[in-house]
């Protein structure tokens, strides 16, 4: 008698061109961005420790509060392996909070405050106002086809000033509110807040180049 050897279906990995993509997960609003990443083809998961982080081609910081997340990053003793990952050249993409994170210099710090940076800007914190003045806009995007992004704007920070090689990569009523210095990105704004995934697209075909590479 002739037997058959059935072979159960294995689990399909991951392209091995895909990206793995942490997003910061102290504070803010994670599940937004790892939706938005996934459907921008990237594999997404969150990053508390900083054995996590070791895993991760890139890191997407959320908005939130930055001075929370500042401290929390120093409790959960992120914050020096996060300086010396972007230093490396990881991929960055932070929004809001994430964007004050990334910036060498704050203007108006909270005492104790601390940033990751790697971003050659000035920012100052809460520019479009408060909780109450929060809006949308449509914002003009470098580097982003098609029509304009509806930039979310909550309690958002904007550019007072950047270095000389920081691209400029979008502005609104005469302020920066986007910006790119090699790897790293930044909004004010929250685009992983509209369901339109450009801008996390955009950041995951910068990561795709830096693995490529």
């Amino acid at each position: 008698m002739t037997t058959t050897t059935v072979i159960p279906p294995q689990p399909t990995a991951p392209d091995a061109r895909t990206p793995l993509i942490g997003v910061l997960a102290l504070q803010g609003d994670v599940r937004e961005h790892l939706a938005a990443l996934a459907a921008a083809d990237a594999v997404a998961r969150p990053v508390r420790r900083p054995e996590e982080l070791a895993e991760v081609d890139a890191l997407v910081i959320p908005g939130g509060e930055s001075t929370t997340i500042s401290k929390l990053a120093v409790l959960f003793g992120l914050m020096a392996p996060l300086r010396a990952r972007v230093r490396a050249g990881m991929p960055v993409y932070g929004t809001c909070a994430g964007l004050i994170m990334l910036a060498d210099r704050i203007l108006d710090p909270r005492s104790g405050q601390e940033t990751i940076g790697g971003i050659d800007m000035v920012v100052r914190r809460n520019a479009f106002g408060r909780q109450n003045e929060s809006f949308e806009a449509a914002v003009e995007v470098a580097g982003v086809t098609g029509s304009p992004v509806e930039g979310v704007f909550i309690r958002a920070p904007w550019v007072e000033s950047v270095g000389p090689g920081v691209e400029v990569l979008a502005t609104h009523a005469g302020h920066v509110v986007a910006v790119r210095q090699g790897r790293a990105l930044a909004t004010s704004f929250h685009p992983e807040l509209t369901g339109d995934h450009r801008v996390h697209a955009l950041f995951v075909a910068m990561v795709r180049a830096a693995v490529a590479s």
